[in-house]
């Protein structure tokens, strides 16, 4: 009998912990940081492959035609080792206009941040310079004040 009570006893423990455990990943996936990043991997892979379909279709076969060869297939063969830098060239090619890519956008979202922030900070010093009809008649009263109690 007594086994069995602490059978229950433990499978009830591992089912609030599981729950618990199932509980802190469910708060995990929905915290909207990682929706973002794997929204931002999606986009990236599918970026990716506009990207390595330019190189394939356009930049390498224009880069080729200098040399009278496909681009990507050039290998180095030392004994039994097929070495294809070209490929590996071409991985470069993608890799760099990937970061420039990435690069304009963020300069341009950086550019548009601080265009929000001029207008604003231009917003901020009209309504400095500018001043109230009340706020001149309390400036007024105020310095009347100041002047009858330097006379009284």
């Amino acid at each position: 009998m007594a086994s069995k009570k602490n059978v229950k006893k433990e499978v009830e423990q591992m089912k609030k912990k599981s729950s618990k455990f199932f509980e802190e990943f469910k708060t995990f996936i929905l915290r909207g940081n990682v929706m973002d990043l794997a929204v931002g991997v999606l986009i990236g892979s599918a970026f990716q492959g506009i990207v390595k379909s330019l190189t394939d279709n356009l930049i390498s076969p224009i880069l080729g035609s200098f040399t009278e060869v496909d681009f990507s297939s050039y290998v180095l063969n030392i004994g039994k080792l097929h070495l294809t830098y070209g490929a590996f060239l071409t991985d470069v090619i993608n890799f760099v206009i990937m970061a420039f890519v990435v690069f304009l956008m963020i300069k341009s979202m950086n550019a548009l941040e601080n265009l929000g922030k001029k207008k604003e900070e231009e917003k901020e010093e009209e309504v400095k310079t500018v001043k109230s009809e009340e706020v001149l008649l309390l400036e007024e009263i105020r310095d009347l004040l100041k002047k009858s109690a330097k006379k009284g």
